[in-house]
């Protein structure tokens, strides 16, 4: 009796020495305590805030020079359309050696002589006017290469777009191992206490059993928090540009848990405004209209000027020794099998096809905003019920924990505690960092750039 009296008095001293339950603690300190665990095996890790992730991937990323390059690509379409405006020169050196008297005589409805001699000359061709046709290309061209620069931008968005989730994903899978890492030690000290217990015949061996499985559970807990924060760090690699996951000491930023806009209205207005993909598609409407003035605009008659000069030193007697000439060309389309009208018809309908696409479109953004206000809306609320969710968790587990120490209260209820108090932390943590990314979401679909 006096040496299981000297048990208890040990079990009591060990276990009011460390309480098992989990010291409550913020996401933030949650993130920090993992990166100073996590930094101290790898001292080759580098530390990686959110503006220097942004920047990497805005500099590594292919998607980004894709997109540059084919806005470059669409600018030189506008010169090459506004070149017809411009005049057309070309130097020609002609030698030739014929049969005297020669005439071509095939092939043509006119009988050319043709004459031995050696030439240089140039010719110079300038459009006068086409009645608009090619300024109206000009223009057209002029709105896709707005349209591909808007491109860029959304491009440029949706990487920092992803950027920024990959890395508060992987902030909160940080976190989230954090509290599962808590749980494992908390829980190890609570199966170390009743195994003494249980040594010293104070508690059964069924107590000994739920607390063991509760351990299992925390490890399992674990390992799933482990592979899910490797999976981010790898997530958000890619998205940097690196062919191989790298190993990141993630700094988080400054909390920005604002309150959410009290309608939706105003935020779908500005992002019809603001969206580079509303712009790039209006552009392309417009361009689509021009281009189809100018197919109309093929009925109408086009005028040139050309001029050509030259020098003949080496000729036959028959030719002077220089030439030179200049005249006007007016060409009136008459008949073509109706290609004209063909193509005056197609360039219509591709202008009706881009403005439905653009109020689809602008029907999707609505719809967007309107859910990620909701979902922002939401996650706010969702911090406030959390946090009083862990709360009661962190009271509940401490009754729970003084009844059994008590002998008042079951191993049962005192895992139950136990999971809740788990599940309330896993919550809270989520809570936090669904909130943050609700706010990226919400302005990105608005269309404010960072």
């Amino acid at each position: 009796m006096r040496q299981q009296l000297t048990m208890l008095i040990l079990v009591l001293g060990l276990w009011t020495g460390t309480a098992p339950a989990q010291t409550p603690s913020t996401p933030n300190q949650q993130a920090e305590g993992l990166s100073t665990q996590n930094n101290s095996p790898q001292s080759n890790a580098k530390s990686l805030t959110l503006q220097e992730a942004e920047a990497i991937a805005l500099q590594k990323n292919p998607q980004i020079t894709v997109g540059k390059l084919t806005a470059l690509e669409a600018h030189e379409f506008v010169r090459e359309a506004r070149a017809a405006l411009l005049p057309s020169a070309d130097l020609s050196l002609t030698g030739v050696e014929s049969r005297a008297g020669s005439r071509i005589a095939a092939g043509y409805l006119n009988n050319p002589v043709i004459y031995p001699r050696a030439a240089v000359g140039a010719s110079v061709s300038q459009l006068i006017t086409d009645f608009g046709r090619t300024n109206n290309l000009v223009s057209s061209s002029e709105f896709h290469a707005r349209a591909e620069d808007e491109n860029a931008v959304a491009t440029r968005q949706q990487i920092v777009l992803a950027v920024d989730q990959a890395f508060y994903d992987s902030l909160e899978t940080q976190a989230l191992l954090q509290v599962a890492d808590q749980t494992v030690k908390a829980r190890q000290v609570l199966v170390d206490k009743v195994q003494a217990l249980t040594d010293a015949k104070l508690r059964s061996d069924l107590d000994l059993s739920f607390a063991t499985v509760d351990l299992s559970r925390a490890k399992l807990l674990l390992l799933d928090s482990q592979n899910n924060y490797e999976a981010s760090l790898s997530t958000l690699s890619a998205i940097l540009g690196y062919p191989d996951r790298q190993d990141f000491v993630l700094v988080e930023p400054a909390p920005q848990a604002l309150p959410p806009a009290s309608e939706a209205v105003p935020l779908i207005q500005q992002a019809l405004q603001l969206r580079p993909e509303v712009k790039a598609l209006q552009d392309e409407v417009t361009s689509a209209t021009k281009f189809g003035k100018a197919e109309h605009d093929l009925w109408m008659p086009t005028v040139n000027a050309t001029a050509a000069v030259g020098l003949a030193p080496v000729r036959d007697p028959h030719v002077d020794n220089w030439y030179g000439a200049a005249g006007v060309n007016i060409n009136i389309p008459v008949f073509n099998g109706f290609l004209f009208n063909a193509r005056a018809k197609s360039a219509d309908i591709e202008t009706q096809a881009k403005q439905q696409r653009l109020q689809d479109l602008q029907n999707n953004i609505a719809r967007d905003v309107r859910n990620s206000w909701l979902d922002t809306k939401k996650a706010y609320e969702r911090l406030s019920l959390t946090q009083k969710l862990r709360d009661q968790a962190n009271l509940a587990l401490e009754l729970a924990q003084a009844r059994y120490k008590l002998g008042l209260g079951s191993i049962v209820e005192f895992s139950q505690a136990n999971l809740e108090k788990t599940e309330a932390d896993l919550q809270d943590t989520d809570a936090h960092y669904q909130y943050l990314m609700s706010q990226i979401v919400l302005a990105y679909d608005i269309g404010i750039s960072r």
